[in-house]
Order: C-alpha cells, then sequence, then structure tokens
C-alpha cells in the first residue's frame, strides 16, 4: 500500500483518575502527539478519528469526540472545522480509529489525521445494585439483542466439556467466557495453568518496569495462582482491570512526511499494514478473524510471522497471551504456553510479547488500549522502552480485538509497523 507515517504518538499513564474528565484526557492526547512530533498545535490536522466506549454511560452520547476536544477548538489548538469521527467498537476501539484515520490518508483526502482513544471507567461504587449496572455495561460488547444466543452457544461447549456455563452475578460476562475457552484450550489444545501463571506473572514484571502502567508491582506464577479465583481457571492477576486514560498517533502522508525535520522522521514509524477482519459464531476448533486478519497484514506488508520482532496482543486475560500469538501464526499451536513458561515471551526472548505489560498490568481503559499498543510499540521500534527494551526491533506487529461473537471477537485489527529509520 501507499506509504502512511506515524509521526507523534503519546499515551497518558493509565489508572484510576477520578478527578480527570474526559475533556482533560483529550486535551493531553493531542498536546502529546503533536509535541511528539514536534508541532506547535494542530491547526493543520485535516481530520480526527476519536475512540471511546463509555462516555454515554455519563451522559455524552451521539458527538463524543466534538464535546471532549470542544476547548481546543475554542482554543485554537485545533482548527474550527475539523471534521471528528466518533468510533465505538467495543475493546477494539481505538484501533478502528488508527484504522480510519489510515484510510483517510489512502483516500487523498487528507494528509494529516489525528487518532485518539480515550476512556473514564473507574467511579466509585455505591451499593450491589449500582455494581451490578457496572457490570452489565460490559455485556453491550455481546448480542443483547438476542443473548440467548451466545449463551447457548458457551452452553454448549461447556457441556462438551463435562462443565456448566454459568454467569457470575460479580464479574464481566467476558470473563467467564474467556475462561470456558481457555478451559477448552485445557483439553484440546495442552494448554495448562502453568502456562497462563507465567504469562501473567511475566505481564506483572513488565508492568513493574512501566511508568505508565496501572498496574506496576511483580508477581511470581505461585502469587498469580494463589490470587483471588475470577472464574476457573482464571485468579485476579490473569485478568485485566478497569481504569482510566489516553492514547493518540497522528499520522501523514509520504509527501507531508518528507517535508518533516529529520529528527521526526527518523523516529516516526511506517505502517506496514492495518487491517480489520469481523468475527462469527464458529466451531471452537475453526480458524477465525485472528487467523484472517493475520493472513491478509502479512500478505499487504510483505512480511511473514518470523520477521515480527515485537507484539502486542489483546490480552483481556492472560489466556489471551496464549492464545493469540498462536493465532496469529508467531509461533506453531501449541507452543506459546511453553515458550511463556520458558521465559521466551520476555523482552530478551525468542518471542517477545506486551513488553508494556499488556492489558492485564498496563490496564484496559477499553477505548484507549489500541493506540495504547501502538504507543509500546512505538517506544519499542524507536529504542525508547527503557528496561522494557527488545532487542533493535525493526519491524512490530499489534493485534487488538473487540467484543464476542462466540469463539471470535466481535472485529479485530492486526497493524504492522517497521521503524523509518
Amino acid at each position: 500500500m501507499a506509504a502512511v507515517y506515524i509521526i507523534g504518538i503519546h499515551m497518558s499513564a493509565f489508572g484510576r483518575w477520578p478527578q480527570t474528565s474526559f475533556k482533560d484526557l483529550a486535551a493531553e492526547g493531542v498536546a502529546g502527539a503533536l509535541a511528539d512530533a514536534g508541532l506547535e498545535h494542530g491547526r493543520e490536522v485535516d481530520g480526527i478519528w476519536f475512540a471511546n466506549s463509555a462516555m454515554g454511560a455519563a451522559g455524552q452520547g451521539s458527538i463524543r469526540g466534538q464535546v471532549a476536544l470542544s476547548r481546543l477548538f475554542d482554543g485554537g489548538q485545533l482548527a474550527v472545522g475539523t471534521h471528528v469521527v466518533n468510533v465505538e467498537n467495543a475493546c477494539a476501539s481505538a484501533s478502528t480509529a488508527l484504522h480510519g484515520a489510515i484510510r483517510d490518508i489512502l483516500s487523498g483526502q487528507a494528509r494529516i489525521v489525528l487518532a485518539l482513544g480515550l476512556e473514564k471507567l473507574f467511579r466509585p461504587i455505591q451499593d450491589d445494585a449500582d455494581k451490578a449496572r457496572s457490570l452489565k455495561g460490559f455485556s453491550a460488547g455481546a448480542d443483547m439483542l438476542e443473548p440467548d444466543r451466545w449463551i447457548n452457544y458457551y452452553k454448549d461447549v461447556a457441556a462438551s466439556l463435562g462443565l456448566s456455563f454459568v454467569l457470575g452475578a460479580d464479574r464481566s460476562s467476558f470473563m467467564d467466557t474467556y475462561a470456558l475457552q481457555a478451559r477448552w484450550a485445557m483439553r484440546w489444545r495442552g494448554l495448562k495453568i502453568e502456562h497462563l501463571a507465567a504469562a501473567a506473572a511475566k505481564a506483572h514484571d513488565m508492568g513493574a518496569l512501566n511508568p505508565k502502567a496501572q498496574y506496576r508491582f511483580r508477581m511470581t506464577p505461585e502469587e498469580v495462582l494463589a490470587d483471588r479465583l475470577v472464574s476457573a481457571p482464571l485468579t485476579r492477576a490473569m485478568c485485566a482491570p478497569i481504569g482510566d486514560g489516553v492514547a493518540a498517533a497522528l499520522l501523514c502522508d509520504e509527501m507531508t512526511w518528507r517535508g518533516l525535520d529529520a529528527q521526526v522522521r527518523a523516529r516516526s514509524l511506517r505502517v506496514r499494514a492495518c487491517v480489520m477482519e469481523g468475527g462469527h459464531y464458529r466451531a471452537p476448533e475453526s480458524p477465525g478473524l485472528i487467523e484472517r486478519a493475520a493472513a491478509r497484514a502479512f500478505a499487504a506488508s510483505g512480511a511473514v510471522p518470523g520477521d515480527i520482532d515485537v507484539a502486542e496482543v489483546h490480552d483481556a486475560t492472560s489466556y489471551g497471551e496464549i492464545h493469540i500469538p498462536e493465532a496469529l501464526g508467531l509461533c506453531p499451536r501449541g507452543e506459546a504456553g511453553p515458550l511463556a513458561l520458558a521465559g521466551e515471551t520476555r523482552p530478551g526472548g525468542a518471542m517477545p510479547i506486551n513488553p508494556s505489560g499488556g492489558l492485564v498490568s498496563r490496564g484496559h481503559p477499553v477505548g484507549a488500549t489500541g493506540l495504547a499498543m501502538i504507543y509500546e510499540l512505538g517506544s519499542q521500534l524507536r529504542n525508547e522502552a527503557g528496561e522494557r527494551q527488545t532487542r533493535e526491533p525493526q519491524l512490530a506487529l499489534a493485534y487488538n480485538g473487540g467484543g464476542s461473537m462466540g469463539f471470535d471477537e466481535a472485529v479485530g485489527v492486526v497493524t504492522i509497523l517497521e521503524a523509518a529509520r
């Protein structure tokens, strides 16, 4: 495809920020991405793709991005009239915004486009009823018009394993669906609880080295297994927390890129591929959207899985760090667990995965997650990741998934980036 470059990236610290507003997060994301690109203001930005999933629960639907960015338009940091496209695509909202920004540039209708994702998920819970309402909000990532369809799908899978599928009232329904997928993999793919514990422990070790991570403490595999059980076999330490944060990427076409300062060009990232794929209800053993998206992305990029030096994948639970690399083709089926157990998914290993700490430790403000992956991979490709730095990476891959269609996500995005230097 024609050249598209990411010239500025930013990510806030992820955490629980009750005093920080949606507008505060938007302002930070825009300012950070512009500053990273060496730009004083964003008046040359031709369009903005704004990703968010939860502002509606706070009372602001429909024109979320226009409202969140209104102070910047009023203050002249952004040009009045700049179009804003609002994106809500479950946990893949931010990567969908990135995909849209890339398409804007490839269409020739824009030179400079901002992809911005932000979220505020944390709020004090008043009582059990309030907690139930909050947890129900996460179910929007599944079919709520015909919920019996996906519930019965999981019941059938559970029955094939001699198990029951029951949704817990004290957790997101996604934790139960991920747990059942892990149980299925234990039966048919050789997954072991020790693999999950190793992946989770590594995630927390990486989070401890990431100044922007929500969880910044180390855990041993034994501590992971001893943590509170959420939905068997998943313990709390294997599950991503809710939180608040923003991430952003500023993109441009090749002509614009060639006119930028040499230092900006040297730190920029070339987009080799960005592919979006939709999921469907499939047999658990059948290939799904991840396999299809990966095949398309590798074909578009001209790369092969063995060329990838570092990856960020959507580990809403630690099971994601096992099955997603296998589905992407980064390793053969059944090998991601042993690789995690052997330490090969750490920065110095053969297959570095989620050096940021992943969703499990970096955190998962839903509307920001996909661009947080881009921030981490950009830091890696620039050799600016500090103690998390992998060995001179040239090519990086992100997989961000959202929603649920049985054992498939509803949407998935594979992005392949290379250092432009």
